[in-house]
């Protein structure tokens, strides 16, 4: 089982990096604004989850830079992960505004939510 994940893992990450999609172009003011407002985000992700790499995707559409932590591997990620959203699941966005987290799971509301800042 730990192999056929380790392949699949590979796989759509190989995909993910032949069809990455390109980002949009934004005068240079218009993508300081963009990235100003992506520095309070966070995606605690796993590295080959298949829903991880939908909401990446959406990042490199937008073409923000959002921090990413990788709550399989690091364990400090996966504890900060449990402790302000209340569960590890992947992917998970953190929106910091005015001090206060929020903690958004779901890669449809997350790539959403995106699509409405950014776009």
């Amino acid at each position: 089982m730990k192999l056929i994940r380790i392949v699949l893992g590979k796989a759509i990450l190989l995909g993910d990096f032949v069809f990455r999609p390109s980002g949009v172009k934004r005068s240079v003011q218009d993508q300081q604004n963009a990235d100003n407002k992506a520095q309070d985000l966070t995606l605690y992700q796993f590295e080959a989850c298949p829903f991880c790499v939908k909401v990446r995707r959406e990042m490199k559409r937008q073409s923000i830079s959002v921090e990413l932590k990788d709550a399989r591997r690091d364990s400090n990620a996966r504890e900060e992960l449990k402790i302000g959203g209340g569960k590890v699941k992947v992917p998970c966005l953190k929106i910091t505004k005015d001090g206060t987290d929020t903690w958004m799971y779901e890669s449809n509301d997350i790539v959403q939510y995106l699509k409405q800042e950014f776009a």
